[in-house]
């Protein structure tokens, strides 16, 4: 039986006065007053045992709450980033290209970007919030996260900059049951190498989307299989992009991780239908099935420093590279053809003290278009990050990172960025 620590002081009053009874005579007067002073005690105890507890505790995880009468252990997180970047030249046409580095966006040509040289942006749009919860039942934790940042709609820079909020994650989980929208299964965001920049080396598998996902752990890791939500986006022989969206199943995405005392590793594997069924131009009825697989790790060297690399290969990376490559191309025929791709980075993190740290990253991804590819779509990119981050306390990183991309197209055609970024983060 449970008691509170109320109830337990009263009982133990009781048994102590018992006790002294038993060890001497008292008088009769004296124990009737002691017995009732108990008796009242017990009874302020029991009413305010009735009473609701109409205050905040903390909660099962580290850092959560729990609200009055509830058993959902709550989290509230995140952090408010400044980044102030330098460009040799504007690579933000059409694109947020200006604010994080996109491959696609990149200038190429004789004269790419001689209108725009040496630009400089501030922005707090990687400021991001995010909501977690934890609640017990009998199946086992039912939790849910939801995280949000300011990549949404544009705000006017003249004036508000109200950039809007963007979900980022929006999920619930029961045991090994995932749904919801969140990174894809074919990615290993634990490999993303540390850097100021938001996008984030060119060479990387990368995407959050809906998605069911079933995970199960075993002796040295886990497995999981998901069915995630499908998009199809393929070039025309002028070399636009031509968003099909008559996707008629779900992209099937799976991986494999390990955990072994000289590193953590996974597999990833792809399959996934590219469709075109339009009525429109172009007029086309035309599908097929391709995909991909990657090998992924974390490798630790010394006390602290690390290696991280990721390698993908496959004929339907498209989209998954953060958009640089499409899905597919479409021919003169109006049918749909594959291209062989890869993508491979490898990064170095060192620390010079407990809160100095530098980060050296080089990343590629190359296609083997088909033949008759207009000559404006993407053929290769490769970047490189270098960066120096101190931490003046845990929850506060100050930066300074400098990042040179290089873009090329089918035709030949090439343009190269170098930019220089400083941010300041402050983390709750």
């Amino acid at each position: 039986m449970h008691h509170s620590p109320l109830r337990l002081r009263a009982i133990a009053i009781a048994a102590a006065s018992s006790f002294a009874g038993l060890a001497a005579p008292a008088h009769a007067d004296e124990l009737s007053q002691l017995k009732a002073q108990v008796d009242t005690l017990l009874k302020r105890v029991a009413d305010i045992e009735k009473q609701p507890a109409n205050v905040v505790t903390g909660g099962a995880t580290k850092g959560s709450f729990k609200l009055p009468g509830s058993d959902t252990s709550v989290t509230i997180g995140g952090y408010v980033k400044l980044d102030a970047i330098f460009s040799d030249k504007s690579a933000g046409v059409g694109s947020t290209g200006d604010q994080e580095l996109e491959a696609g966006s990149i200038p190429v040509g004789p004269a790419a970007g001689a209108n725009e040289r040496n630009q400089v942006k501030l922005h707090a749009r990687q400021s991001r919030l995010f909501f977690k919860t934890a609640t017990p039942s009998r199946f086992g934790e039912v939790g849910t996260y939801l995280e949000f940042d300011l990549f949404g709609a544009a705000g006017n820079e003249s004036v508000s900059k109200s950039h809007g909020l963007r979900v980022r994650h929006a999920y619930g989980t029961l045991g090994g049951l995932l749904a919801g929208q969140t990174w894809t299964t074919f990615s290993d965001p634990a490999t993303y190498p540390e850097t100021l920049d938001f996008g984030g080396p060119v060479g990387t598998i990368f995407g959050r989307q809906a998605q069911v996902r079933w995970t199960q752990k075993f002796a040295s890791g886990q497995w999981s299989v998901a069915l995630e939500n499908p998009e199809s986006v393929v070039s025309l022989t002028d070399g636009t992009a031509f968003r099909a969206d008559d996707d008629r199943f779900p992209d099937l995405a799976g991986n494999v991780h390990f955990d072994t005392a000289f590193g953590k590793y996974s597999v990833a594997g792809l399959a996934r239908q590219v469709r075109v069924d339009s009525a429109s131009a172009p007029a086309s009825r035309s599908d097929k099935w391709g995909g991909g697989i990657g090998f992924n790790g974390v490798v630790p060297v010394g006390a602290k420093d690390d290696t991280r690399f990721s390698v993908y290969y496959g004929n339907a990376l498209g989209r998954y590279t953060v958009g640089f490559f499409g899905d597919g191309v479409l021919d003169t025929a109006g049918r749909v053809q594959l291209a062989n791709q890869w993508t491979a980075m490898a990064a170095y993190r060192h620390f010079w003290r407990e809160n100095l740290r530098s980060t050296f990253a080089l990343s590629a991804l190359k296609s083997r278009n088909p033949a008759g590819t207009a000559g404006s779509v993407n053929r290769s990119a490769e970047s490189a990050h270098l960066n120096l981050i101190w931490s003046p306390v845990p929850q506060t990183n100050v930066g300074l990172e400098y990042i040179v991309a290089r873009r090329q197209i089918e035709n030949g055609q090439s343009g190269r960025l170098n930019r220089l970024q400083a941010s300041v983060q402050y983390l709750f």
